[in-house]
């Protein structure tokens, strides 16, 4: 399909997935050439699977587009839901937008092209394998997964769908970002040996004390695949943030901000579909409590083209947060705050016309859409996403065996190391499986 060519998006997926044609009745018709880019027939159709804080900043975008049409939420959390609806409803003024429960029927409906996943990391792999079978197209949060072998299979499946994808690694859409990884792999700062990825420092303390479930939230369900436990009073935000630093959930700072940082490193290194071959180092683990993901942490990754990448909380690096690439020449550092050089003068240099230019998107969300309708790759495909967030799972595991291992990253598996591969999958509470 060539690019720019107009598509009905409901005939693409009748084509690309082979499900029967699905009936619309609406009160009365309304033709395209009434409407124009207004037409319900040009809008991409969206469900929202999880609209916690990240959820609804997510969900926010896509009301703000002019060619997408929010008609679906889903979340186990009542509260959250209803409010979702509301605000899905005020935006186009009417009470259309359905609410459900259970991801799977909001999956289920022929209608929606598209999803925006915004739940746990424990429960990225299931709702995107489900989603790239029923033939939507996603944009899902990072980090891409829980674990390595889930990643895989996510991958595979999106792949062997078709399905366009896009990751919330939005720094790939900040200028700043882009401009910093031109100079780099473009030889500004000359041979780069190392790269420093600042993560955040810290996690939860603490054994909060065993208590009812709040009112309206689906404790089982939000549990999902993971191991099942008592609910506790994390917070006043419930499990909704505190979850991050339970391993059965998450890995805590450094798998949350891997997706954006070290896939930055790889972005400038033109490393984006590779990975370490040695990663070692160590991290700092709560030593009571039910929190245990590690609080500070730091290890070491040597790539095969003699390339050497140190992921540490910031407290442990001198740039502190972000990415600083040292080459021969000097070094860049980037991060949400600004972008420096030594020399200084680095930043004034000009990338040319037969340079290395890298994908310009200007727009996270926008870049998506665009690719819906395209079918051309996002700006974060789920390939690259996988790349980015292995490597802070190999730190991670390299950090609980407290010694070396060796990665094969064509292979995508650790070499001789029984230990290390236990490590790359996590079991799954029934009936949940992959």
């Amino acid at each position: 399909m060539k690019e720019g060519k107009k598509i009905d998006r409901r005939a693409f997926l009748k084509t690309a997935t082979g499900a029967a044609a699905s009936v619309v009745v609406f009160p009365y018709v309304v033709l395209s050439s009434v409407l124009g880019a207004e037409a319900p027939s040009n809008k991409i159709t969206l469900g929202c699977i999880g609209v916690g804080s990240q959820g609804t900043s997510n969900m926010n975008g896509f009301l703000s587009k002019s060619d997408a049409r929010v008609v679906a939420v889903c979340d186990v959390d009542r509260r959250r839901l209803a409010q979702a609806k509301r605000t899905v409803d005020e935006k186009y003024g009417n009470r259309d937008c359905a609410t459900y429960h259970d991801f799977r029927e909001l999956i289920a409906r022929s209608d929606i092209d598209a999803l925006s996943l915004a739940v746990p990391d424990h429960w990225h792999a299931i709702p995107v394998i489900a989603g790239a079978r029923a033939g939507k197209d996603m944009y899902g949060e990072k980090p891409l997964a829980r674990t390595i072998h889930e990643g895989k299979l996510m991958v595979e499946a999106v792949e062997r769908y078709n399905r366009i994808w896009q990751t919330g690694s939005w720094q790939r859409s900040q200028e700043r970002f882009r401009r910093a990884c031109e100079l780099v792999i473009n030889g500004r700062v000359g041979k780069v040996g190392m790269v420093e990825v600042g993560l955040p420092t810290g996690g939860g303390s603490g054994n909060p004390p065993v208590s009812p479930v709040p009112e309206g939230l689906d404790w089982d369900f939000w549990l999902g695949p993971a191991p099942w436990r008592s609910f506790i009073r994390y917070s006043d935000q419930a499990p909704h943030w505190d979850w991050r630093w339970i391993m059965d959930y998450s890995g805590g700072q450094l798998t949350d901000w891997a997706g954006h940082h070290i896939d930055i490193a790889h972005w400038g290194l033109g490393l984006d579909r590779t990975g370490p071959v040695e990663v070692e180092g160590k991290g700092e683990f709560p030593r009571d409590g039910i929190y245990d993901v590690p609080t500070a942490y730091k290890f070491t990754c040597k790539y095969a083209n003699d390339l050497t990448m140190v992921v540490a909380n910031d407290q442990q690096l001198p740039h502190g947060m972000g990415t600083c690439w040292y080459g021969a020449k000097g070094w860049i550092h980037v991060n949400r705050s600004g972008l420096w050089a030594e020399p200084a003068s680095i930043l004034d240099e000009v990338i040319g016309a037969n340079e290395t230019h890298l994908y310009d998107s200007r727009d996270h969300t926008q870049n998506f859409l665009d690719c819906v309708k395209t079918r051309n790759e996002t700006v974060t495909p789920i390939d690259i996403a996988y790349r980015s967030i292995t490597v802070g799972h190999l730190g991670e595991i390299a950090m609980l065996l407290g010694r070396k291992v060796q990665w094969d990253p064509d292979k995508l598996e650790f070499v001789s190391d029984d230990a290390a591969t236990r490590l790359m999958s996590r079991p799954m509470r029934g009936p949940w499986h992959l």
